[in-house]
């Protein structure tokens, strides 16, 4: 497939993240009007369409994968491949744009990848990423990670995989096929790691050594931790946090004719993230 310049993915497995997604696309759509692909599965034709109504929209089949949370790690390790663009910027589907982010594709002219740190911007501190029986052992997260053979040290960056802009490049390629590499060594130890995938993206980034622009927290903001930030040195631009917590304001951002009826009518036949049985023992195998 050629590269086709500059746009957003996103992905969109199952019904969980459907109305997360419907407000997704509202909101990129208020502000840019470039090319959004949406890596999808398991959500019915007619929902795609009213998807699609938003214009400019493509899709690309997600792997396949009963556990919707795995097929979207999968999906995720696999955008390099699936996305068309020679510039991409990444979102996640539960995400709301409250301004343009023009300047992020003016950033890859000179950078091969842009990131957040996650709330915990070192690795070693993430214990998020393995199993509660795991935490009463003394070797800690780099030990884990270093045993099941995804190399990192106590210095390893800790990212939020949110939100990512990357170019074609052979820095990028390599990235992303370690990446996988290291995402397959997690799910080969399940025993002692959650279905996540920042330990594999942090010693992906470690080991290809691209050139990163880390964005601030303003690119990535998580409304429920917003205590733990301290002071922002800039607004608020992209607001990561499903639709049903998120606040009135980021809310009105995506709020039309077309969204009020949708949500009125979601309830009555839409799961939402935050009953995401998936996300708990279920997919976590």
């Amino acid at each position: 497939m050629p590269s086709q310049g500059s746009g957003f993915i996103t992905i969109l497995i199952g019904l969980y993240s459907y109305q997360d997604c419907l407000h997704f696309m509202a909101s990129v759509r208020r502000f840019h009007q470039e090319p959004i692909v949406i890596v999808i599965d398991q959500v019915p034709w007619f929902l795609k369409l009213i998807l699609q109504s938003f214009k400019n929209v493509s899709f690309v089949q997600a792997p396949r994968n009963k556990n919707p949370v795995l097929a979207s790690r999968l999906a995720k390790v696999n955008l390099y491949n699936l996305s068309p663009f020679e510039k991409t910027i990444y979102l996640d589907s539960d995400i709301c744009l409250l301004s343009p982010i023009p300047e992020l594709f003016s950033a890859l002219d000179a950078h091969d990848l842009l990131m957040t740190h996650d709330m915990k911007p070192k690795l070693r501190e993430a214990t998020n990423l393995l199993r509660g029986k795991q935490l009463d052992g003394d070797y800690g997260v780099i030990a884990a990670l270093n045993q099941a053979d995804i190399p990192c040290t106590d210095a390893t960056d800790h990212y939020n995989s949110g939100l990512a802009g990357f170019r074609k490049s052979d820095v990028m390629q390599t990235l992303f096929s370690k990446y996988q590499d290291y995402l397959y060594k997690v799910l080969d130890n399940q025993d002692v790691f959650r279905l996540r995938d920042q330990g594999a993206l942090a010693a992906a980034i470690e080991f290809s050594k691209p050139h990163l622009k880390q964005l601030p927290a303003s690119y990535n903001f998580m409304s429920q931790w917003k205590n733990t930030y301290g002071e922002l040195d800039s607004p608020v631009k992209v607001l990561h946090c499903t639709y049903p917590i998120r606040p009135q304001y980021a809310k009105d951002v995506t709020r039309s004719l077309m969204t009020r009826i949708f949500d009125r009518l979601a309830r009555f036949f839409l799961p939402t993230q935050l009953n995401n049985d998936w996300r708990e023992s279920k997919g976590e195998f």
